[in-house]
């Protein structure tokens, strides 16, 4: 019954899996269809509108906290948060300025495509992309799990957040040139 939970357990506990960037995510699925069942609103449409309300409620928090840990971003930036370390919502002060050249770097390799209208360079630098992306989450896994270094996962989450606006900056520039023709 949705009173029983308890709204103070964190994300991880909430779905019974290890507090790790590395997570089963057909576990975590698993164990959302279960919780989601036990809340799901319609299951107290016979009770009074506090029961109700309550389970409004533990429904809106499971489906939070699964949205939370299914995506890598949002998982490290709450497991980082849990370690009790700070994030700069704008992206990070501070980073190497190695991270901060590759982002240039990435950017104008973009946009030179994208003025180029050459769709194939594009869906290159998307597979690129992507690869980082992979790799940026291997890199997290090793900080966050192994090292439990926060400071270097914390610059990982940043490079992870600009990879995947890159790669919908990307997508975009594909779309308008599909469009375009």
């Amino acid at each position: 019954m949705a009173q029983t939970f308890d709204l103070n357990r964190n994300h991880f506990e909430l779905f019974g899996i290890a507090p790790r960037f590395g997570i089963d995510l057909d576990a975590l699925n698993r164990s959302y269809r279960r919780i989601q069942g036990e809340v799901h609103p319609d299951r107290f449409t016979h009770l009074p509108g506090a029961a109700q309300r309550s389970a409004m409620q533990w429904a809106t928090h499971v489906n939070g906290a699964y949205q939370t840990l299914k995506s890598p971003q949002a998982r490290a930036r709450y497991l980082i948060e849990l370690g009790g370390a700070a994030l700069d919502e704008r992206g990070g002060t501070g980073l190497p300025v190695a991270f901060l050249t590759e982002q240039m770097e990435w950017r104008e390799k973009v946009e030179a495509a994208r003025e180029r209208q050459d769709s194939a360079e594009l869906s290159a630098l998307e597979q690129e992309s992507e690869a980082e992306m992979q790799q940026c989450c291997l890199e997290l896994e090793r900080t966050l799990d192994r090292e439990r270094d926060l400071d270097a996962s914390r610059v990982g989450l940043y490079r992870l957040m600009f990879l995947d606006k890159l790669s919908a900056e990307i997508g975009d520039a594909i779309e308008a040139i599909e469009t375009a023709t």
